[in-house]
């Protein structure tokens, strides 16, 4: 459900089905998430956590702001979302924007907002992103895990979904120059598929690339801080913390079919490269598809 801002008796800044003022339009989106977590069963604890360290109350907080930038920032377009089954799935996407992973939070909340019924979607976080105090602690209460083989399969097992992006740091920092190039794939998601009999869905991301222009990967600067990478943009360093706020690019998602493995996850790894090849074939024509439909970085 779409509700268009308005200021007053403006005009709507989005959409044409309903107006709402502002104060209306984030009640709404909050009523909306809401009801759709309340929908999602969970395991939770006495203190309200699942066992991965998961809040549905810090979800709801979250998922209510990123309602927000979902619905009337980065304007979301989804096709194809009804392909995606039910039970265990891993979602195979792109990666890429620099600074923030607005990527991987939009299709989550595609997943929250869109599917019917709606999934609370897991990330596998980079290794390194738990050894940041502040940063540890909100991946976790978010539903993130560490991407351990370990980890995906404990929670396939409990019919999860899960996000993947197999570019990691590769794809997600990058130069604009090599925007919707996919870079080299992790081949671990494939040997997990076939080790937990799990289907895989391919997802196309459009507008990732746009929203925080990459210049170089600064090795210097990575080592520095002890990550794998270090983005310098159009906008960050030079403006700060400011330069990490993501241009209102609009995001265009598309779902594939599902494809499902068949073998065993021990298999060489010849075959394991070529099912991942068929993945990545797979996710490039569906950003083709995405761009395709666009007329600008914007719309």
């Amino acid at each position: 459900m779409l509700y268009p801002l308005s200021y007053g008796r403006g005009p709507a800044i989005i959409g044409t089905d309903m107006e709402l003022p502002l104060p209306l339009a984030l009640r709404a989106l909050s009523d909306e998430v809401d009801e759709r977590l309340a929908r999602i069963p969970t395991t939770l604890n006495e203190y309200g956590y699942d066992p991965f360290g998961a809040s549905l109350d810090f979800a709801h907080t979250t998922s209510a702001i990123g309602a927000f930038l979902y619905r009337y920032y980065f304007r979301v377009e989804t096709r194809g979302i009804e392909k995606v089954p039910d039970g265990r799935v891993l979602l195979i996407a792109n990666h890429a924007g620099n600074t923030l992973p607005m990527d991987g939070a939009m299709l989550g909340l595609s997943m929250l907002l869109e599917a019917e019924p709606p999934r609370l979607v897991r990330a596998m976080a980079e290794f390194y992103l738990p050894r940041i105090p502040w940063w540890s602690e909100l991946i976790h209460r978010a539903g993130a895990v560490v991407g351990t083989p370990e980890n995906c399969a404990r929670l396939l097992e409990r019919e999860e979904a899960i996000m993947v992006f197999p570019e990691g740091s590769r794809g997600f920092i990058k130069p604009f120059s090599q925007r919707y190039k996919l870079q080299r794939f992790g081949t671990g998601f494939v040997r997990l598929a076939l080790q937990t009999k799990t289907p895989i869905v391919p997802v196309g991301i459009v507008g990732s690339e746009e929203q925080s222009p990459g210049l170089v990967d600064s090795k210097a600067l990575a080592k520095l801080i002890g990550a794998p990478a270090f983005p310098v943009t159009w906008f960050f360093p030079w403006l700060g913390l400011l330069g990490y706020l993501p241009l209102p690019v609009k995001y265009r998602i598309h779902f594939g079919d599902p494809i499902r493995f068949e073998g065993d996850a021990n298999e060489d790894d010849e075959a394991i490269s070529r099912h991942v090849g068929r993945v990545k074939d797979e996710i490039s024509l569906l950003i083709e598809e995405g761009l395709a439909l666009r007329k600008g970085w914007f719309s």
